[in-house]
């Protein structure tokens, strides 16, 4: 099967600074990919350069078998993009929003009358269809955003950190929206999010580090990775706990935000040796299954933060888009 996305040694450069540095991954049909790095780390880059925002330095990226440098307008008709910042036009209904990005997206009339009133339903919008966006709660703008993403039925959503700044219920139902339209639809979803528990949606995962990959699979292989349970040791002297496991146990612990952690095979019974051998050190102890944070700090030995980006920057990059049409 053909990549619906294929990257090979992607480099982009600002001046001096190499912010992709020889990225190179594939993306499968209907496959929920998704995109994790620090601040810095080049993913905002690699997907501007995906989505024709940005032109890559060198290297050779396809996307829906077209080259995004080539051929960037049949790039753009095969994409939808829900930002991370609202984009809505709040003053305006829900169904005009969606009639305008079919104007500029050229879609018949005809074709746009049943993808709007099938989008709608799909996101459960239909009775607020001619309710102004103004009056829509945040949960209910992302879902009309994901409608309007895939108004003009595109091969590849790309969904930029899709619930950011929402509660945990409505992120949790707007994810059951995504995987349904990916099902229902078939379409392809790049993502990015800097909570770690959504990343369990996807089926692969790219952790990008420096302008380079470091790791790309599902979130079992790379939490199988970690090598065991995970333990959390509270101390007076995290330091000198580390030295002590070190010299008595062997492994690797190391100190993360005060406290003592490391991988171990069978937690549970390892804690007890601990806490035996060096009772004036160890004030309290965790031992959790690995998750992706894990993972994430293990390779990259930084934690996720949530990338900043004003609306004005998002709504001046899809005007950039729309003039090069």
């Amino acid at each position: 099967m053909e990549p619906v996305i294929h990257v090979q040694d992607l480099r982009k450069r600002f001046g001096t600074v190499e912010a992709v540095a020889g990225v190179t991954f594939d993306v499968q049909p209907g496959e929920v990919f998704g995109f994790l790095g620090p601040n810095g780390a080049g993913k905002t880059t690699t997907i501007k350069v995906l989505a024709t925002l940005l032109r890559p330095t060198s290297g050779q990226v396809t996307l829906a078998g077209y080259d995004v440098v080539r051929h960037p307008t049949e790039v753009r008709q095969a994409i939808g993009i829900v930002f991370q910042d609202p984009s809505l036009d709040t003053r305006l209904t829900a169904e005009l929003n969606l009639r305008f990005h079919a104007m500029l997206y050229g879609v018949p009339s005809g074709v746009a009358e049943r993808r709007i009133d099938a989008v709608l339903a799909m996101v459960e919008l239909g009775d607020r269809r001619r309710a102004r966006v103004s009056t829509f709660s945040g949960g209910m703008k992302r879902r009309l955003e994901i409608a309007r993403g895939l108004l003009h039925a595109p091969r590849v959503l790309f969904l930029d950190e899709p619930t950011v700044g929402l509660d945990l219920q409505t992120r949790k139902r707007i994810w059951e929206y995504v995987l349904e339209l990916r099902r229902r639809e078939g379409v392809t979803v790049f993502m990015t999010t800097h909570y770690i528990e959504e990343s369990e949606h996807c089926d692969r995962i790219a952790i990008i580090d420096q302008g380079q990959i470091i790791a790309v699979d599902t979130p079992e292989e790379l939490k199988r990775g970690v090598g065991g349970d995970v333990i959390t040791i509270g101390s007076p002297n995290p330091g000198a706990l580390v030295r002590e496991i070190q010299a008595r146990f062997g492994g690797d612990p190391r100190v993360t935000d005060g406290h003592v952690v490391l991988e171990r095979a069978g937690g549970a019974e390892f804690v007890p040796r601990v806490a035996e051998a060096f009772p004036g050190l160890v004030a309290s102890v965790a031992v959790t299954r690995p998750t992706l944070d894990d993972v994430f700090l293990k390779l990259t030995g930084r934690a996720i933060r949530p990338e900043s980006a004003s609306a004005a920057d998002q709504l001046r990059a899809s005007a950039r888009v729309w003039g090069r049409r």
